[in-house]
């Protein structure tokens, strides 16, 4: 009994470690929270390297059939469970040392048979698709098969093992899990450049912060890390009083007398607990901030490629009529464009450069049939989608760090870490008066 007391002497230490140990997950999960709640969405046509959350369905030209449910789907996992039950018989020695004999009863599920099967496969939205090398990543399914049967259903031996378990009540539960095809998922992971065409695909990367797959809403996802946040907390709170309690009542010391030092424990868990959170908020600030310049640095990268698209484009024209002073007028209205966006400068108007090539295309017909023309306006248009869509991403990110910057408390450890809000990309004067060529007729 001495030797019990001893060792519950030490429930301070082992409730402090168990603390420690709630905390770093409640911590964990909250940080994931935060990066759910931060990060915008982007459009499929609008990845670019780096961290990215996507919201589309599932999709497939060739999609796996479920093993159980046979339904079309990119992935599934299935378990085929037996019950088993058994009496035991054993012997025990009671209070007054004499043995005597006593019977259990044991029953449990046993698996008996799995699998699993993965495809890479596209999520698709109302821009586009991209690609989705699902290998590593943490996937949450929905349920799509789960029945439990006897030997007289076909299901039994159909798709279950002929052999039975020892001390079977030969009763199996059959369950299956997936992503089915078409379904709605939220997806967030690392983008990178795919290696078989120019496309950016979405990939396992073991220093992005989280990949995953679900078939939830972003709501429930977030609202499932503030669980794993309180939940833990309060946890841990518990445990690094309750190791106190146990040691005083292994001392033979009255719990309600010490109440005062449980309360200058749960006050220090609380104070450990504010400093792992204000670690927990500048850090994500940070990380927001850095996402922020991520946003600008992409749409610097379309206004340079744009602004070496539109000398190729105004040269393929030229070539076909070069001193034609009409045309002339128009090539004037495309170096405009060019000169107003220097690399590194938001410029003007998208909308101007495509006004202009339709125009010029109208009016020269031979250009339909310019494949070097059609190739530089394709991917024109194309530069031009990915500037709105990646000034979109920035503006909404860096309202996301604005909006974090002025909320309580985030604006406190803001405003002790020196974070200032970033400005929004807004239209110039030039964005707002489009250039307008006027053609002869």
């Amino acid at each position: 009994m001495n030797n019990a007391s001893e060792v519950l002497r030490f429930a301070p230490w082992l409730g402090g470690l168990l603390a420690l140990v709630c905390l770093l997950f409640a911590l964990r999960s909250g940080k994931r929270k935060r990066l759910v709640d931060n990060l915008p969405t982007s459009k499929t046509t609008g990845v670019f390297i780096g961290l990215v959350e996507l919201k589309g369905t599932a999709e497939s030209q060739q999609p796996l059939t479920s093993y159980l449910a046979s339904q079309s789907c990119v992935h599934y996992q299935w378990h085929v469970e037996e019950h088993w039950s058994r009496t035991v018989t054993e012997n025990y020695t009671d209070s007054q040392g004499k043995t005597q004999t006593r019977t259990r009863h044991e029953s449990g599920w046993k698996t008996v048979a799995d699998g699993s099967e993965m495809i890479p496969f596209y999520v698709q939205d109302d821009f586009g698709v991209i690609l989705l090398r699902p290998e590593g990543a943490k996937t949450e399914p929905i349920t799509i098969f789960d029945e439990t049967c006897g030997t007289s259903d076909p299901l039994y031996y159909g798709k279950g093992p002929a052999e039975a378990v020892s001390n079977s009540d030969y009763r199996r539960r059959f369950t299956e899990s997936a992503v089915p095809l078409h379904a709605q998922l939220y997806v967030m992971g690392q983008a990178r450049e795919r290696e078989d065409v120019v496309a950016p695909e979405i990939a396992y990367d073991k220093s992005a912060p989280m990949f995953l797959i679900s078939t939830r809403t972003e709501q429930q996802i977030s609202s499932g890390f503030r669980w794993g946040f309180w939940g833990p907390g309060f946890l841990g709170l518990a445990l690094c009083v309750t190791g106190f309690v146990v040691r005083d009542v292994a001392s033979n010391v009255e719990p309600a007398g010490d109440l005062p030092a449980y309360l200058l424990v749960a006050l220090a868990y609380l104070a450990v607990t504010g400093l792992g959170w204000g670690w927990m908020v500048y850090n994500s600030l940070i990380d927001l901030r850095q996402r922020v310049r991520q946003g600008w640095s992409q749409v610097d990268v379309q206004l340079k490629r744009r602004h070496d698209l539109i000398p190729n484009l105004v040269e393929t024209v030229k070539g076909l009529r070069d001193y034609e002073q009409n045309l002339q007028t128009e090539l004037a209205g495309l170096r405009s464009q060019m000169e107003a966006t220097p690399p590194g400068v938001e410029g003007p108007d998208h909308r101007a450069c495509g006004t202009i090539l339709v125009a010029v295309q109208e009016r020269y017909p031979e250009l339909k049939a310019n494949q070097s023309f059609l190739n530089l306006q394709k991917n024109l248009v194309d530069t031009e989608q990915r500037i709105a869509l990646a000034r979109g991403y920035f503006n909404e990110i860096a309202m996301f760090y604005n909006t974090r910057l002025e909320v309580v408390p985030d604006r406190f450890i803001g405003a002790l870490g020196g974070l200032k809000s970033q400005s929004l990309m807004e239209a110039n004067d030039f964005e707002r008066a489009p250039v307008q060529v006027k053609l002869a007729s």
